[in-house]
């Protein structure tokens, strides 16, 4: 049997393709864009069929600012641990005004810049207390400054098992200092190294949002973007670590921020942030950056985003008959 000839069975309207593709440089033919577009026909800036990304990427951001969230009850007494869960626990008000002076230390150092034209977003861990400190360190900015925020429950604190037994918990952490600080996982908890892993899911996110310019206000240029990412403190130098690939051992030697305090990532000449953008070498090294640490951020100032360090110092720490060679050939 042959077969039978094709026939279309739509109306002759629906055979037409309202969208042509646009060959070479045929004026002719132009490219059409469908409205649902996920926001596009809104924000068309942020359409790639519009703005391909041959274009020049969106600004990166001017800093990211990393707080620590005030001082807590748990701080305070740690057989509060025992009767309110972890993600409850509020500040104290000696916690609340390390908040507030803490925004207003980001106020005086922006306010500093040439550009007058900045904003803020927040990222900001789900607990009660960095809650209480975003409100707190938000107070000394207007409406208008403000970009907008996100809450971010990988952010969160380290989980130590739910209601803690006060007794216990010094226990397991006599048995951190044994096992090692990162690696030591807590009783229906995590350790540091779980931390790691969430951590380095919110870094993709975060860098994705840097890529695309989620933190362009549409139709708005040349606007200069700090990002604060409230959290708490071991959090935060496992964010630090991530970000800066540093080592198990150069992790397990850095020191807790206090509470309220900030470490500032500012963009450098080639467009990497480093921390001593803003901060002095004594600075870092109270934090517990070590010499190879302090170089890094040193190259960090100048490099560019794609740049790689084929000079890193790290190299000889792992392979020491490097080290042997030069001794050799002195």
């Amino acid at each position: 049997m042959s077969a039978l000839p094709f026939t279309s069975t739509l109306p002759p309207s629906r055979n037409f393709n309202p969208y042509p593709i646009q060959c070479c440089n045929d004026q002719q033919y132009t490219t059409k864009i469908p409205n649902n577009n996920n926001g596009g026909a809104r924000f068309p800036e942020k359409n790639v069929l519009i703005y391909p990304s041959s274009m020049a990427p969106p600004p990166r951001p001017r800093r990211i600012i990393l707080v620590r969230h005030g001082q807590s009850e748990g701080n305070v007494d740690e057989a509060v641990y025992t009767r309110i869960a972890d993600p409850k626990i509020t500040l104290t008000d000696k916690g609340k005004a390390q908040a507030e002076d803490c925004g207003n230390r980001i106020r005086d150092l922006l306010l500093k810049d040439e550009s007058q034209n900045w904003k803020l977003y927040f990222y900001v861990s789900p607990y009660r207390r960095t809650l209480q400190t975003l409100q707190y360190l938000a107070r000394p900015f207007e409406r208008s400054r403000i970009a907008g925020l996100r809450e971010e429950p990988r952010l969160r604190e380290q989980d130590f098992g739910n209601f803690q037994n006060r007794e216990q918990m010094r226990k397991e952490k006599q048995m951190r200092l044994l096992y090692g600080r990162f690696f030591y996982r807590f009783p229906n908890g995590e350790s540091a190294a779980d931390v790691y892993d969430r951590i380095t899911g919110f870094r993709e996110t975060l860098r994705n949002d840097i890529n695309i310019g989620r933190f362009q206000p549409p139709g708005e240029e040349k606007i200069d973007i700090n990002l604060v990412i409230v959290s708490h403190g071991l959090t935060l130098r496992v964010f630090l670590m991530r970000w800066y690939k540093w080592t198990v051992e150069q992790f397990e030697g850095l020191n807790n921020m206090g509470n309220g305090h900030m470490l500032v990532m500012e963009k450098g000449y080639g467009g990497r942030y480093s921390l001593l953008m803003h901060h002095s070498e004594e600075e870092l090294r109270e934090f517990g950056l070590t010499d190879e640490m302090l170089i890094d951020q040193e190259w960090q100032k100048f490099a560019r985003p794609s740049d790689l360090n084929y000079d890193c110092p790290m190299v000889n720490s792992f392979f020491p008959h490097l080290n042997e060679g030069e001794l050799s050939r002195a």
